[in-house]
C-alpha cells in the first residue's frame, strides 16, 4: 500500500504513533541517563579513597540497560530492518497470491 494512497486521518493516526513512538524512546532514555548518573554518584559514594570506580560491577546496569535502550532505539529510528515497508507490501502480494490460488483450485 503506498503512502499517498492514505486518506489524511489515516496519515494523522500513523503520525501521531509516530510521536507516541519518540516520545517513549526519550522518555526512555531521560530515565536511563538520570537512573544512570545516580547509580554512579551512589556508587563513587561508597568507594573507599584508594579504590578505582572502573570495576565491572559498576557497569552491568549501564551496560545492559544500554542494550535494552539500543535495540529501542532501532525500533523506533531503524525503519523496521526485519520486517520494513518493503517485507510488508511482498508478503501482503504473497498472501494474495496465494488466496488466489487456492479459489481457483
Amino acid at each position: 500500500m503506498d503512502s499517498d494512497s492514505h486518506q489524511p486521518e489515516d496519515k494523522y493516526a500513523v503520525a501521531r504513533r509516530r510521536v507516541k513512538k519518540l516520545k517513549g524512546f526519550y522518555t526512555h532514555l531521560m530515565i536511563y541517563v538520570v537512573v544512570n548518573i545516580l547509580i554512579f554518584f551512589l556508587n563513587s559514594n561508597d568507594l573507599a579513597p584508594e579504590e578505582s570506580y572502573f570495576k565491572i560491577e559498576n557497569f552491568f546496569t549501564a551496560f545492559f540497560w544500554g542494550i535494552g535502550l539500543l535495540v529501542h532505539g532501532v525500533s523506533v529510528f531503524g525503519g523496521n530492518i526485519f520486517f520494513g515497508k518493503k517485507w510488508e507490501e511482498k508478503k501482503i502480494k504473497e498472501l494474495m497470491e496465494k488466496e488466489k490460488k487456492e479459489k481457483w483450485e
